[in-house]
């Protein structure tokens, strides 16, 4: 018996969409990269100030061709992708987890992010680049061991506890607590040289040294030990913690509290300096080099996101 061996032609052409489905797929596929390489080159070339944005249509345009020509070129390929991608999201909708549904909502509230952001292509790399030590800073972050949380509650009742409050912004009020403590008290050493040492929380809590993670990972371990939600941010050469505020409604609380309650020197003609995320939500800087919450970032480049929900 003869085993007959598919052509490079023949393979191409079973896993070929009939036309024009796949002129179609591929366009919508165009459309989809094409909005967030608009929103990029937008904020990152000069407004010409055209009639009309003219020359921002004009940009898209070109945009629209070079991908159309550049997809055609691997069409085959790319369908294939979609159609094992499409099974997966069905999949994933079926059984509750990754579906269509979070898809879209994830890549609505990029492109509301990227819009929002002068640097909108940090969201993009954000998303792509692995994050440094990701495992040891999660086994670090020690949120549930009792002497964090013990510390987390101390200063709590140390710092702020006259002010009156109840639900989210008594919560937003102990965190910024946890900061002011930390912050009071933390010292800069640097890690052995030529080595990178991850300290867990409970180890920092002994000296309230280390370096820029081992401030990041203290930080959020804390803040996450009485209800709040950290993230540890990754520039290149610095890591740094950001907590979730909420919508710009919260944010408008957030800055009212910082500079005419808790910050008031601190904060006195200073920016709030902070982060929308792909969903839109708002992240404030908590970077030891801040004296107070919001304050200028040490690098505002992200390069990763470590978030602890």
């Amino acid at each position: 018996m003869t085993i007959k061996i598919p052509t490079i032609a023949e393979i191409k052409e079973k896993l070929s969409l009939p036309k024009p489905w796949d002129s179609v797929v591929i366009f919508l596929l165009n459309i989809l990269i094409a909005i967030p390489l608009l929103l990029i080159e937008h904020q990152n070339l000069i407004d010409l100030e055209w009639v009309l944005h003219l020359d921002r249509v004009l940009i898209f345009i070109v945009i629209l061709v070079g991908l159309q020509l550049l997809l055609r070129l691997v069409k085959t390929i790319i369908i294939l992708i979609i159609f094992l991608y499409v099974i997966a999201l069905l999949y994933g909708t079926l059984f509750g987890n990754y579906g269509f549904n979070r898809v879209f909502e994830d890549y609505r509230y990029m492109v509301y992010s990227m819009s929002e952001t002068p640097n909108p292509q940090d969201i993009i790399v954000a998303k792509l680049l692995p994050f440094p030590n990701k495992s040891k800073i999660i086994n670090a972050v020690e949120f549930s061991n009792p002497k964090v949380r013990n510390f987390a509650l101390s200063a709590t009742t140390k710092h702020f506890r006259e002010i009156k409050q109840t639900g989210e912004i008594r919560r937003m009020i102990q965190c910024f607590a946890v900061f002011k403590e930390i912050r009071n008290r933390w010292n800069y050493v640097n890690d052995p040289k030529g080595r990178e040492y991850i300290a867990p929380a409970t180890e920092s809590l002994q000296h309230f040294s280390g370096d820029c993670d081992d401030h990041a990972i203290l930080m959020s371990a804390c803040i996450k030990a009485i209800g709040g939600t950290p993230r540890i941010i990754h520039t290149g050469g610095h890591l740094y913690p950001e907590m979730l505020i909420g919508n710009k409604k919260d944010l408008e609380t957030a800055i009212y509290y910082i500079k005419e309650v808790l910050f008031v020197e601190e904060s006195e003609y200073q920016q709030i300096y902070y982060h929308i995320d792909e969903r839109g939500q708002i992240w404030l800087n908590l970077d030891y080099t801040a004296t107070y919450p919001g304050g200028k970032f040490m690098s505002e480049e992200i390069l990763g996101a470590l978030t602890f929900n």
